[in-house]
């Protein structure tokens, strides 16, 4: 009798193991279709829009998004956050990735934005260059300083030789243009891309000094890429024509 218990219990673990290792099994091959991308807050309507595509043209297939401005990403990144594709709103924070040698390979730039100022509907402020920006009583919004949409802002306050004081500079251009289409800021620095998602809730005001700091954005796949070969055809699809067409919908220009 306490044989054949031992016996019992003997097959009944090597049943659960055996099924342990089928789900474990299982599960793996559903991470290999996974693909993690860290990209810019900017890029987060056409690149939901890309990952769509992507999926739908690699059946099996999940991508997961981590959005928000490329300085915080780069940082996550540089201190051990896993990832398989890096796309950024400038050439500056992709080239920290790389310098902590973190990128499988050169990185490649698709896209291009320029800043724009973003008001409340009908303009009530009267908001009509950059030099207004620095009225006394206005409260303007502009993004930190390492985030691209910040850096930009302060090569053009450089160029045209002005300085803004801002009531808050924020930690993502999204967060920048949150403060205009909720009436906490007057007006706000942000790209032309977001004004232009913003529709109706914003009034865009192009002026020529947004020239002296046009974006450059790269992408890269990351070295420690658990599918290398799954993050390389994401980045395929971001630059060839049915990402570059979804950019072009969107108001990005070419790099």
């Amino acid at each position: 009798m306490r044989r054949s218990r031992v016996l019992a219990g003997l097959v009944a673990m090597l049943l659960v193991g055996s099924l342990t290792a089928c789900s474990s099994g299982s599960r793996q091959g559903q991470d290999s279709r996974a693909v993690v991308v860290f990209a810019a807050a900017s890029l987060k309507q056409v690149f939901t829009s890309i990952g769509e595509q992507f999926k739908s043209d690699n059946p099996g297939t999940t991508v997961t998004f981590n959005f928000a401005g490329s300085s915080e990403l780069a940082t996550q990144l540089i201190q051990g956050a896993a990832a398989d594709v890096f796309a950024s709103a400038d050439t500056a924070q992709m080239d920290r990735v790389a310098q902590a040698g973190l990128l499988a390979g050169a990185a490649t730039n698709f896209a291009a934005n320029t800043l724009v100022i973003v008001t409340a509907p009908g303009n009530p402020k009267n908001i009509g260059s950059f030099a207004d920006l620095t009225r006394p009583g206005l409260s303007v919004v502009v993004c930190q300083r390492p985030v691209p949409c910040g850096s930009a802002t302060h090569r053009i306050e450089d160029a045209a030789g002005m300085q803004l004081h801002p009531v808050s500079e924020e930690p993502s251009v999204s967060d920048a243009l949150n403060k205009v289409t909720t009436g906490q800021a007057d007006a706000a620095l942000v790209y032309v891309t977001d004004a232009s998602n913003a529709g109706s809730k914003v009034t865009t005001v192009n002026f020529p000094e947004a020239a002296q700091a046009v974006n450059v954005y790269p992408i890269a796949v990351l070295k420690k890429s658990p599918q290398a070969e799954l993050a390389g055809k994401f980045q395929a699809a971001v630059t060839g024509p049915a990402g570059r067409e979804i950019l072009d919908r969107a108001g990005f220009a070419k790099p």
